[in-house]
């Protein structure tokens, strides 16, 4: 048996998996910015609210209560939509502190969902493209949604929103770097 010295390049063993691709424990994994609740929480309103006004509306309208009137019809209503608003916050504000996002040497990981949690892996090897996108909200805020194309997966891009510009640019440019393609 021979024995050799520890590469002190290479992490201990407790926190690499097979070959190179560092544990899930030993992966930094970055949050999104504190901004990116804002978005969320209208994201969550729309999506919460749309279904509520009409269905809320068409119920009281046909509503046949003899106790109460027109102005307890619109406080109910009210009171519903305060409701659908305070959901709403309390969904985005789950949803923001579920999501992260690290860059690891074997690609892009990203963790999400509030009820059905996922972590999605881009291997470098297989983005195609990426795409940088700021909306009205996002530049008053100072953020960037990052889109990554895929080759040979099921789902043919990957988005992360809430990224601070800056941070959006560095994974856009770490991911599609020009010594990847070379062989």
């Amino acid at each position: 048996m021979s024995e050799t010295t520890p590469d002190p390049n290479v992490a201990p063993d407790a926190a690499r998996t097979h070959g190179d691709v560092p544990a899930p424990d030993a992966i930094v994994w970055e949050p999104l910015h504190p901004y990116a609740r804002y978005g969320m929480a209208l994201g969550a309103l729309t999506g919460f609210g749309l279904p509520y006004v009409p269905l809320a509306a068409v119920t009281l309208a046909a509503w046949d209560s003899g106790g109460v009137g027109v102005l307890g019809k619109m406080a109910l209503f009210l009171l519903g939509l305060v409701g659908v608003a305070a959901l709403s916050w309390r969904y985005a504000v789950a949803r923001f502190r579920r999501t992260r996002f690290a860059l690891a040497a074997d690609g892009l990981r990203i963790r999400r969902g509030v009820f059905w949690r996922s972590e999605t892996l881009i291997p470098r090897s297989r983005v195609q493209h990426t795409d940088l996108n700021r909306g009205p909200l996002d530049r008053q805020f100072g953020l960037a949604t990052l889109k990554v194309y895929t080759a040979g997966t099921k789902l043919a891009s990957v988005g992360l929103d809430g990224l601070p510009d800056a941070r959006a640019v560095e994974l856009r440019d770490a991911l599609v770097s020009d010594d990847d393609d070379a062989v």
